[in-house]
């Protein structure tokens, strides 16, 4: 098995692990993510593994069981990375030329990264993130750092206090307090 793929199996245990703990009462709580509650971020977080998997058409429900749904649509990415023609295809798009597998390693893990952390905030869970996929993750983005500072992209980052620890450097590049 690829790095690519062990750190998107480990970034969706985090995610699953937080999203499994969300009680009932939580899912219209506020998250770090302006405008969106709880079951917004899940439901963004879901449809991007549907369009990156190619499903484009599939569309989380909010009023549906979310965690099920992120099983479907997680269990489904990982099916297709099973695949080594899908895995190894190519394409190229606003992060340059890389494999499908490649596409999963860095743009859905980040995006997973960063949301399981909001998700973790809004709901009074640990918000440890796995080191190993925070310090890929800022590698990938950093020399992308201006072309993803755009609407519906990441806000502007934060200067880490000089003695910041990675997570908090990752955080703070995502335009996160923690």
């Amino acid at each position: 098995m690829s790095q690519s793929v062990e750190r998107y199996l480990r970034v969706c245990a985090g995610f699953t692990s937080r999203l499994s703990s969300v009680g009932a009462d939580q899912w219209s709580l506020p998250t770090p993510c302006e405008d969106w509650d709880v079951a917004t971020l899940v439901c963004h977080v879901i449809d991007m593994q549907w369009r990156v998997g190619g499903s484009i058409d599939r569309k989380a429900n909010s009023g549906g069981d979310l965690v099920d749904q992120w099983r479907e649509a997680s269990t489904s990415l990982v099916e297709e990375l099973k695949n080594p023609q899908r895995a190894a295809a190519v394409s190229s798009g606003m992060f340059g030329e890389q494999t499908f597998e490649d596409l999963v390693g860095t743009l859905v893990c980040a995006d997973a990264l960063y949301h399981t952390w909001d998700l973790a905030r809004a709901t009074g869970q640990s918000e440890e993130l796995d080191e190993e996929a925070v310090m890929s993750t800022l590698e990938f983005l950093a020399p992308l750092d201006q072309a993803i500072r755009r609407p519906g992209g990441f806000a502007p980052k934060i200067t880490s206090p000089p003695l910041a620890d990675l997570q908090t450097r990752f955080l703070n590049f995502g335009g996160r307090a923690p």
